[in-house]
């Protein structure tokens, strides 16, 4: 199921029938993705549509696969002033995400590529393999002030083509040469593959690691998340990050309302029988094309909860979709916001979690070697 418009009123109940949309893409073409429309960046002067000349033509074009370009940025650190946000400065290995999250708040970053926050998104990815080579210069800098760098704050720095690409692996390495501190969020399992690395840095307080475990229900989790992660190789990476002495967390995140929103003390229950110590939540952010995005995941997946849904979306968000106010977009407000926030208050408490928060270490810190410097010893 596709549409072109999915309302035309604000109200969620009078959600006109769904439409045929122009840039819908034939489910054989698009197995495993989480978008079914591919609509043109919302900055492109001229839209594209696929047309059949009646020939069948569209039934012969191939499946979507991923293509990888590479991009070369002048820098790799990335900074933000954002009062909501916990981080001063970021790094994001890769542009894209094949993930192909439905919920996805990173999605319209894509448009600035002149590409489609759809499945462009999940398709057409961006690497950086300079990554390391520009945070080694970035962190040598006269001056360079050491805060805690996250990384998986955008797109997943552990997505499949990590495997390939080694980006994050070559970041941490630099990191860990320079004792840098650094906060990593993934929904891949793949993090595992780098204990070797995480868990000497956690000797020396330099690192924790984040889970998002968005839910516990593998059909949910397949149709929202299609290649991330399986939740229960994310409680297990949890439980193998844990064990190594590596700091871990949970994020229950986003937490979408009467979808995924009533297995919150499950989730976090269930990250705490693997060792985690911390956890939080945010709550869905239907950000620019997300919106139309999320909507036609749910008509396509849950179109009896479609109505419900959208309501209480709208009841947190002063009735619109989404409010971006500091402050608000991440937890948003009125009696249910309220009510998602002491419930998870109350299950945190009960499972001991958020009592110790986790300092990391900056006064380890050694900017790296460059080529033109000798060492004294």
């Amino acid at each position: 199921m596709s549409i072109a418009r999915l309302e035309t009123d604000s109200d969620p109940r009078h959600a006109v029938a769904p439409a045929i949309d122009p840039a819908h893409i034939a489910p054989d073409r698009r197995r495993g993705r989480g978008s079914e429309t591919s609509r043109t960046g919302r900055y492109e002067p001229l839209e594209k549509i696929p047309v059949d000349d009646g020939w069948d033509s569209l039934e012969e074009l191939p499946e979507l696969r991923t293509e990888v370009q590479v991009e070369r940025p002048r820098k790799i650190l990335t900074t933000n002033d954002s009062p909501d946000i916990g981080f001063a400065q970021s790094i994001n290995p890769y542009r894209g995400c094949e993930h192909g999250c439905a919920y996805c708040f990173a999605r319209p970053t894509h448009a600035y590529m002149g590409l489609s926050p759809g499945l462009d998104f999940e398709t057409r990815l961006f690497a950086k393999p300079d990554a390391a080579r520009l945070l080694e210069r970035e962190l040598s800098k006269p001056g360079y002030k050491v805060e805690t760098i996250a990384i998986g704050t955008n797109t997943d720095p552990y997505q499949p083509i990590e495997k390939r690409y080694r980006i994050m692996r070559e970041i941490l390495e630099v990191l860990s040469r320079a004792n840098h501190p650094v906060g990593i969020l993934t929904k891949n399992a793949l993090v595992t593959r780098d204990i070797d690395l995480l868990a000497p840095m956690a000797e020396r307080g330099l690192v924790k690691v984040g889970l998002s475990v968005t839910t516990l229900d593998r059909k949910l989790a397949r149709a929202m998340e299609p290649r991330a992660s399986t939740p229960a190789k994310r409680l297990e990476a949890l439980r193998l990050l844990s064990a190594a002495g590596i700091p871990t967390f949970a994020m229950t995140a986003p937490i979408i309302p009467a979808l995924n929103e009533p297995e919150m003390e499950r989730i976090l229950d269930a990250a705490a029988a693997q060792g985690v110590k911390d956890a939080g939540y945010v709550l869905l952010r239907l950000t620019q094309e997300v919106a139309e995005l999320f909507k036609e995941f749910l008509l396509r997946h849950y179109p009896d909860r479609y109505a419900h849904v959208l309501s209480l979306i709208r009841s947190m968000r002063g009735g619109k979709d989404y409010d971006s106010s500091w402050g608000q977009r991440m937890s948003g407000n009125g009696p249910y916001a309220w009510q998602i926030g002491r419930r998870f208050e109350i299950a945190a408490k009960r499972l001991g979690l958020n009592t110790v928060r986790t300092e990391l270490r900056t006064d380890l810190f050694r900017p790296p070697l460059q080529p033109a410097q000798m060492s004294l010893f």
